[in-house]
């Protein structure tokens, strides 16, 4: 028995294999409203059809400020629950589980997308806007921020649970809550970029407030059966930061708050710092937080061969793998994945069966 292709079960939510899809953003909304459109269906849906145990989302952003560019996608209002609702529809007519990331970028925002020959910040004048971060720091490159005052922070508590709603109405299964990478939440637990003197900065009790506010909001907005995920950087690999110790605390917060399941990575509060890049490299992050937790916890990052995954899981290193890169190179990983380990799965597209991987004799 394969340990990657065994079910797992986070609630009321079954996943057929722990090999799953980690958000990856596109910057590829057409009318810079936060529609998705053709592109992710066909994106996402390729995922589904290729095996994957979770299909989830690139960053959706909670409200329009929310966005790291003008062109990423967002859950704000019902014409994009909409629009979400027939790719949820494909994900789960392939057998696959179907996530969003819900997110808000701070001072991360209104960025011009990776392909485009300006870099930075973009002006108003050309379609963005003016970010906001728990202090007034900008991240290297972009433009200072504003500092969300009280009553601001209530309400990026209230577009958290307002976005859940709308994902559940849209049929996610599972929304997840993006904590890493640098953007708002993250902003929020890192003393390199949260220097408020009030409720929530100082000590960590104080810089995981909004966090665990957020994880409560979207709980009771979504009721007891959906599972609810958090992303972590569990290190900024920078002196003074936000490292694996404190991740493991704001988990097991989060996880009382009613957080099911833990996603940790790492990275991306700040630049310029040396990241000892190598395959599989997180892992061990993955592995602390999920033994001084006590909760389940997937890893990702150079994660690229079959027996690498599974090796992951079977070690109780992790609950599950997630693969970005790799999926976009070959979005039906899985089903090689799955003959390279001797295992028959039998989710392959009837359409598809005559492209089946032999298994090994």
């Amino acid at each position: 028995m394969s340990a990657l292709f065994s079910p797992l079960t986070i609630r009321e939510t079954t996943f057929r294999n722990r090999l799953w899809v980690s958000p990856l953003c596109q910057y590829s909304v057409e009318k810079n409203d936060g529609v998705p459109t053709d592109w992710h269906l066909v994106h996402l849906g390729s995922f589904a059809l290729g095996g994957a145990g979770l299909v989830m989302t690139e960053a959706t952003a909670v409200t329009p400020a929310g966005r790291i560019s003008p062109q990423d996608t967002g859950l704000w209002n019902d014409r994009q629950a909409v629009a979400w609702s027939r790719i949820v529809e494909f994900i789960h007519a392939q057998g696959a589980v179907a996530g969003v990331q819900l997110a808000h970028a701070g001072r991360k925002g209104s960025t011009w997308r990776p392909w485009a020959p300006n870099h930075g910040t973009v002006a108003p004048s050309a379609g963005g806007w003016r970010t906001v971060a728990p202090s007034a720091i900008a991240f290297a490159g972009y433009d200072e921020p504003l500092a969300l005052s009280a009553a601001e922070i209530v309400d990026v508590v209230a577009e958290f649970a307002a976005a859940a709603t709308r994902a559940v109405r849209a049929g996610f299964d599972l929304i997840e809550l993006h904590a890493a990478h640098g953007y708002l939440l993250h902003q929020f637990l890192s003393p390199l970029s949260n220097t408020r003197e009030d409720t929530y900065g100082g000590s960590l009790e104080n810089r995981m407030r909004l966090l665990l506010e957020v994880v409560h909001a979207v709980r009771a907005a979504v009721g007891h059966s959906v599972p609810v995920l958090v992303r972590f950087s569990a290190s900024d690999w920078a002196a003074g930061g936000w490292d694996r110790e404190q991740t493991a605390v704001a988990a097991a917060s989060a996880h009382a708050a009613g957080a099911d399941f833990f996603d940790i990575s790492t990275g991306g509060l700040v630049s310029g710092v040396h990241i000892p890049l190598a395959p599989g490299y997180q892992v061990p992050f993955a592995e602390f937080v999920r033994e001084k937790c006590a909760a389940p916890v997937s890893t990702v990052g150079l994660i690229t061969e079959a027996r690498q995954a599974e090796d992951i899981v079977a070690s109780g290193q992790a609950d599950a793998v997630m693969m970005g890169r790799q999926l976009m190179r070959d979005p039906h990983f899985a089903w090689r994945a799955a003959a390279e380990l001797g295992v028959a799965i039998d989710y392959y597209p009837p359409q598809y069966t005559r492209a089946a991987y032999p298994l090994p004799t």
